[in-house]
């Protein structure tokens, strides 16, 4: 039985109306790795034909979550970020993207990462709100992101783990589809 981008956000908009938490969050990584699962759902926004780049495919009018294919021809490691009020689950298409969660040390002026696991195709990672992480991908590699809200509207914070020093950001260069 096919699961697509229209039964997963009617989903979605279902638990986050029941429970906008960590608990309703993760229900929806769960049902976010069945859509990663649909081969119509990949052909049609990270298959081989996709052109290069991030592209929003969904955003609900009511919610405000969105959905963005990230078909990725070069390989990128992302500095220690959050997404500020929002959460993000990453589910991986091809590929892998290592994943790293890192904590602050408030008095130290410091970040340390804490535990490091890597996405294969199948799978969905869950950062909750304000959860600092990081990602690393290889050439070629293929992933969805479900956010809280379009990420080109919140300021999120970026650590160097060098120096501990913070800067606050808003993401841009997505593109609406």
């Amino acid at each position: 039985m096919s699961y697509s981008l229209e039964n997963f956000c009617d989903d979605t908009r279902s638990i986050l109306l029941a429970s906008d938490n960590h608990d309703g969050r993760n229900t929806i990584r769960q049902k976010f790795e069945l859509l990663l699962g649909d081969d119509t759902f990949c052909a049609a926004y990270v298959g081989p034909n996709e052109d290069p780049g991030v592209r929003q495919i969904y955003e609900d009018p009511d919610m405000h979550f969105c959905v963005l294919a990230y078909n990725m021809a070069a390989a990128r490691n992302s500095p220690p970020h959050d997404h500020g009020e929002s959460w993000a689950i990453y589910g991986q298409t091809a590929g892998y993207t290592d994943m790293t969660v890192w904590s602050v040390d408030s008095d130290e002026g410091s970040i340390e990462p804490l535990k490091t696991f890597r996405l294969e195709p199948g799978q969905a990672g869950l950062f909750d709100v304000r959860e600092i992480h990081s990602i690393s991908y290889a050439a070629g590699s293929k992933f969805v992101r479900v956010t809280g809200v379009d990420m080109n509207l919140e300021t999120r914070r970026v650590f160097d783990p060098e120096t501990g020093a913070i800067r606050e950001i808003e993401q841009v260069g997505t593109d609406k589809a």
